[in-house]
């Protein structure tokens, strides 16, 4: 039964690192059913503020579906959509635009977060920059044994070196 379950293909939010001349390398794994969301977080390059975007899984693909944003400057959508002002954030909703392959490089530089499930992991403690690849795969979790670990390994030891920091995102990113 055991072997079974650890083959079974099922639906994964596989993040992959991008190497020139190689493989990926699966990174981060999380349970990824059609309908699953998940936000990356990072500060604009040029405006300095911290813009945050949400996507869904559908159907193989990945979908920007939300976008928060302190400051209108370079980079802001013209979705045609009304806004609306939450606890200092412009919001964007109900966008369903396609971005797959949703590609992202890192910066350091940037402080990009992933939020999955409620909790927020650190993209950038990956190593210098990695461009990375967001996308829904169907495997057996023996192949994404590594990956499914990752994130709270980082998690937990992140944690341990900076007490409060994952529920201070979380607090800001709810906008109390």
């Amino acid at each position: 039964m055991l072997l079974l379950v650890l083959c079974w293909p099922r639906p994964w939010l596989v993040v992959s690192e991008l190497h020139a001349g190689s493989a990926d390398e699966r990174r981060y794994a999380f349970s990824g059913d059609d309908g699953t969301r998940f936000s990356l977080r990072w500060q604009h390059s040029v405006e300095r503020e911290d813009w945050t975007e949400t996507f869904e899984l559908t159907q193989g693909g990945v979908d920007v579906v939300r976008s928060r944003f302190k400051t209108f400057g370079a980079g802001v959508p013209d979705t045609g959509r009304p806004s609306r002002l939450e606890h200092g954030w412009v919001v964007l909703e109900g966008l369903h635009r396609s971005v797959d392959p949703l590609l992202v490089q890192a910066a350091e530089r940037e402080h990009y977060r992933l939020e999955y499930g409620g909790y927020w992991f650190d993209l950038a403690a990956l190593g210098p920059a990695p461009i990375l690849h967001f996308q829904q795969q169907r495997l057996p979790p023996i192949m994404v044994m590594a990956a499914l670990w990752r994130p709270w390994w980082h998690r937990m030891t992140r944690e341990h070196q900076n007490p409060g920091s994952v529920r201070r995102e979380q607090h800001e990113h709810t906008g109390g």
